[in-house]
């Protein structure tokens, strides 16, 4: 099992950049794909970008090329880098931890931390 807390969410005005911390606690992080999530007021929950145990990612179209994503095993964390952001970047972001146990996805999540982009 993990535990993850969210960190580095604010105030910024369009345009500004962001760092998104997520640092997980608990065995086995590096068997876990992590990623982050957004939910916007009265949107779905959506995927924004995903890293595995080897640094293989994945972006959602919406943040490609502005947004990256990393991690540290040794300080068992992942990072969200948010560049060039906009309004409707404005969400709670959610980071998450997921595998895969007998063909049974089992995922985790953080308690999300807010982003606001206005001016």
């Amino acid at each position: 099992q993990v535990q993850l807390v969210e960190s580095g969410g604010g105030l910024v005005q369009p345009g500004g950049s962001l760092r998104l911390s997520c640092a997980a606690s608990g065995s086995g992080f590096n068997i876990y794909v992590m990623g982050w999530y957004r939910q916007a007021p009265g949107k779905q929950r959506e995927l924004l970008a995903t890293i595995t145990s080897g640094n293989s990612t994945y972006y959602a179209d919406s943040v490609k090329g502005r947004f990256t994503i990393s991690r540290d095993s040794a300080k068992n964390t992942v990072y969200l880098q948010m560049n060039s952001l906009k309004p409707e970047d404005t969400a709670v972001y959610y980071c998450n931890a997921h595998t895969i146990r007998a063909s049974v996805r089992i995922d985790y999540w953080g308690q999300g931390t807010r982003v606001t982009v206005s001016s």
